[in-house]
């Protein structure tokens, strides 16, 4: 690990002005004016002179550097993991007040789930991560999930809190399997994954169709618990993807602004893991 003294600001700022100042690293004695030569004891003099200089202002420079404190993300712009964990609890406080909004009022749960999904679609595809828009996204999430939210506690009491847990559960799960590295993602699991969510939402887009036509709704019985079984599945290994993206961001060292783009994965996936569990809830619930 580089020494944080070598690497901070200050000791940057000190060797470079020590550069400037004639002498520093240069050990030639100063030339006698035009016209006079200087006798070698008068040399000798002012090289001894010279060098006492200069290791007095390295001493100093090095005593500023060692007193001033190690360089962190604020000089160096980098991303942290504290800047994760403090957007991501930011962002899931916002879905909280979204929610509490939502559950008083819930005829907001419509507008919140066209707004937050027009606001997921234009953070997912933008090249450069937006504060506003990302936090907007997550109090019309918390809209839409304290609408949806208080009409199943109506139909099924309890339910919310059961979901709430379950979902921090899993959350937990991962995160231990994903620390302990007994669990990471791998390029060709990642691929399986994405494709299988692919195929997940297809379905739901058909299953969408089926309800709104009266055909059916294949997300009751049987068929839901298997699809909402599988859809929990993808969203737990879609933490780990999000944990990898944080870890080699703070790795390599990207822009601290990127916290926000794993804030954001973190947040959507929680959320969909959330609403998935809600759903297995309420179909094993409905069989009472």
């Amino acid at each position: 690990m580089a020494n944080p003294v070598m690497n901070s600001n200050n000791f940057q700022q000190q060797m470079h002005a020590g550069q400037q100042q004639p002498g520093w690293y240069q050990n030639a004695a100063p030339q006698a004016p035009s016209g006079q030569q200087q006798s070698p004891y008068g040399q000798s003099q002012a090289y001894g002179a010279q060098q006492a200089a200069q290791q007095a202002a390295f001493q100093q420079n090095m005593e500023q550097a060692f007193r001033a404190p190690a360089a962190g993300a604020a000089e160096t712009g980098r991303m942290t993991y504290n800047d994760i964990v403090g957007k991501t609890a930011l962002m899931l406080t916002l879905v909280v007040i979204g929610g509490a909004i939502g559950w008083t009022m819930p005829a907001l749960m419509l507008i919140g789930a066209i707004v937050g999904l027009v606001l997921g679609l234009v953070n997912s595809f933008k090249r450069e991560p937006s504060p506003v828009l990302i936090m907007g996204y997550a109090l019309a999430e918390g809209l839409f999930l304290g609408g949806i939210s208080a009409s199943f506690e109506a139909a099924y009491g309890g339910i919310v809190l059961q979901a709430v847990l379950g979902t921090v559960s899993v959350f937990a799960v991962m995160l231990a399997l994903y620390t302990s590295g007994k669990f990471r993602p791998t390029p060709r699991m990642t691929k399986i994954v994405m494709a299988a969510m692919i195929g997940y939402m297809l379905f739901m887009l058909l299953n969408l169709v089926l309800t709104f036509t009266g055909v059916a709704n294949l997300r009751l019985g049987a068929m839901g618990l298997i699809v909402g079984a599988v859809a929990v599945l993808l969203a737990a290994y879609s933490l780990t993807m999000d944990f990898e993206m944080g870890a080699q961001g703070v790795k390599n060292g990207v822009p601290q602004k990127y916290s926000w783009t794993v804030a954001f994965g973190l947040t959507v996936t929680l959320i969909w893991l959330y609403v998935e569990i809600l759903r297995i809830l309420s179909i094993l619930r409905s069989d009472d």
